[in-house]
Order: C-alpha cells, then sequence, then structure tokens
C-alpha cells in the first residue's frame, strides 16, 4: 500500500476517497475535464460513449437520492451500464460483510463502485480490498469525506469567480457533523483560497478546528463581513432532538441566511447549499430563490464534475 491510497504509481487518479491530500494539478484536472462536459448538457443528445460497455455499481448503504441520481445521471451520459443495488435493505440485513457484497458484485465484472455508507473510511476499505482495474468514487462516508459534492462546489466557485486566490470564503453550520464541510475546507486550501472562515455555534464545531487553518467565529455579522463565496450547510434535524441546539427557530434567528444578513457580505457574493434545503432553518427563501444564489446551478454542475471524476478513473 503506497503513501497514497487514491494515486496509482503514475501519480494519476485509481480512486477518488477524499480531496484531502489531493495534489491541485489533479483537482484542476478534474475541474477542466468537467468544464468540457457542461456544454453535454445543453446538446440534443447527451450521451457521449466514454464509459460504453463498463458496469457502473451504485452501493447505497444509506439513502440519498440526489447524490445517487446525479451519478447515475452522469454515469448513463457517459453510455456506462448502471446499477443501482439499495443496500441499506438488503445483503447487511443478511450479515454479509461489505467486503463479501463488494466480492460478490466484483466477479459480475463490476468496473466502478459508487459507495455510501454511514461509516466513515468504508469507501477507503472497499478500495483497498478491489483489483486495480476497479475504480472507487467515495459518495459520502459518515461525517468523514464527500469529495465529489466538494468538487462540484469549487467548480461553482470557479465559474462565477474565476480565481481563488483573491476570495474571502466562509462556510456556515454544522461544521462538526459535515463530511462536506471537511472536503471543501481540504479543496479550498488546496486551490489557494486565502481566507476561509466557519461561521457555528461552539456546539455545532469540532474540537480544535482551527487546525484546518480556518477562521472560527460565532456570529454573522462579524463572520460575513466582506465575504464573497457562502456556503451554506444543512441542518441536520436529528441533531435538533439532542443537546446540540435548542430549537430550529432560535438557529434561524443567530444562524440563518436573511437578506439583511446577506446584505453584509460583498454585493456579488454568491449564495451555495449542497441541498436538501431546509428553508426558514438555514436559509430564508428569499435568499435561496434570489438573484445571488446559485443553488440550482450547482446541481447541473454536479453531474459534469461526475462525469469527470468517472471518465479520468477509466481512463487511468
Amino acid at each position: 500500500m503506497g503513501p497514497h491510497p487514491q494515486l496509482n504509481k503514475n501519480g494519476e487518479l485509481q480512486h477518488l476517497l477524499t480531496t484531502e491530500g489531493l495534489p491541485a494539478a489533479i483537482l484542476r484536472h478534474i475541474l477542466d475535464t468537467a468544464e468540457s462536459f457542461t456544454g453535454v448538457t445543453e446538446r440534443d443528445v447527451k450521451k457521449i460513449p466514454l464509459l460504453r460497455g463498463k458496469s457502473v455499481f451504485n452501493l447505497f448503504f444509506e439513502p440519498s437520492t440526489r447524490t445517487r441520481t446525479t451519478f447515475e445521471i452522469a454515469a448513463k451520459r457517459l453510455s456506462a451500464d448502471v446499477i443501482n443495488l439499495n443496500m441499506a435493505v438488503s445483503s447487511q440485513t443478511k450479515g454479509e460483510t461489505l467486503l463479501d457484497t463488494v466480492d460478490n458484485l466484483s466477479a459480475m465484472h463490476a468496473d466502478m463502485f459508487i459507495v455510501r455508507h454511514s461509516q466513515s473510511g468504508a469507501a477507503h476499505l472497499i478500495a483497498r480490498h478491489v483489483r486495480p482495474e476497479i475504480h472507487v468514487i467515495n459518495a459520502g462516508d459518515g461525517w468523514h469525506a464527500h469529495p465529489t459534492q466538494a468538487l462540484l462546489d469549487m467548480f461553482t466557485i470557479r465559474r462565477y469567480k474565476q480565481d481563488f486566490h483573491t476570495l474571502r470564503v466562509a462556510i456556515v453550520g454544522d461544521i462538526l457533523h459535515s463530511r462536506v464541510a471537511r472536503s471543501q475546507i481540504h479543496a479550498l486550501t488546496t486551490l489557494g483560497v486565502p481566507e476561509i472562515r466557519v461561521i457555528a455555534p461552539k456546539t455545532l464545531l469540532p474540537a480544535r478546528v482551527e487546525r484546518l487553518g480556518v477562521h472560527v467565529y460565532h456570529n454573522m455579522t462579524q463572520g460575513l463581513k466582506d465575504v464573497d463565496v457562502l456556503m451554506m450547510l444543512r441542518l441536520q434535524h436529528e441533531r435538533m432532538k439532542s443537546a446540540h441546539l435548542p430549537s430550529t427557530e432560535e438557529y434561524f434567528k443567530y444562524y440563518g441566511l436573511t437578506p439583511e444578513k446577506l446584505a453584509l457580505a460583498r454585493p456579488d457574493a454568491i449564495v451555495m447549499h449542497p441541498g436538501p434545503m431546509n428553508r426558514g432553518v438555514e436559509i430564508d427563501s428569499e435568499v435561496a430563490d434570489g438573484a445571488q444564489s446559485v443553488i440550482l446551478p450547482q446541481v447541473n454542475f454536479g453531474i459534469a464534475v461526475r462525469m469527470a471524476v468517472m471518465s479520468i478513473l477509466a481512463g487511468n
């Protein structure tokens, strides 16, 4: 096992497991490749044959309609055969181990596994286990990583802001439980963003979060001043039942993005959200549907970015 589980011996992408530790050149290569695929979504015939004859297995041990659907659309646009497996109700309940499941599917000539799992490290485990010609993409593991979401976020930022080196970016909300936030912070840092802020109540921040190189704010008034990009995170309602937060109303009052709070940022700031949104909790509808929101374009870019990742993996 080499020092970098995601790269092959030639330094090319073999698996996409996390944005952490990936060289900037590889991140830029994915974004540039995605740029070439955004045109495909506008064409009448949306298929290109880059993955023709390949089998892509969607292994979702945790439900996520949005992520699974965008991977499925991306794979089909590359002409792959896509097999969706609702793992939450099948093999695991029979006591079959994760790697047994993977072995059985590999025997069916799988070329690529898209893995979403509630356990951190599940995709890494599979990547270490499979034969060299099989590729693994992490579609979200525990609270650990969600690299394609972070990449589509980077693509969106580059689309609207061009240069990462001049930006002030704020990530707002439940940083503690967010695999997206971790992946975003690693990607933003690698791509040269000079100032990354996290804005959250103390109960929703990981211990020693400053070690990630971010500036910590506990209130929106200071945290949003002169920001170029606002990345809102979904507040996971299951957290509300614990002692992390008093109520959704109180959360919205202090941390929900309203037109008034957005006015603290730069006038040309963009507003992002990985979805699905809780309107009136993290974000006011007026902002979500407003002129500075790029939330719907993010979804479309997500297909191009996932096409890019799959085509790069298939080519290496």
